[in-house]
This record gives structure tokens, sequence and C-alpha cells, in this order.
């Protein structure tokens, strides 16, 4: 689960980032998946 409000500091993506803003070759730390796996969940 990506949370823009966190980011992903250790991946070089800054806190605020949006996921839309995300490079398309981002892997998530914590799985292993591409950004290309991900899947909206509006809370």
């Amino acid at each position: 689960m990506y949370d823009p409000e966190v980011g992903d500091p250790e991946g070089g993506i800054a806190p605020g980032t949006a996921f839309e803003d995300i490079p398309e070759d981002w892997v998530c730390p914590l799985c292993g998946v591409g950004k290309d796996q991900f899947e909206e969940v509006v809370e």
C-alpha cells in the first residue's frame, strides 16, 4: 500500500508525492511489486 503522505523516502520518493507522479520503474520496498500491479483503494 502506497501512502502519499508518507511517500517512500528510502526509495527516493518524498512525502506528499502523488502515486501518479512516482516513476514507472518504482518497486514497493515492502513486497517488491511494481507500480503497474497496484490497485487504487478508496477509504
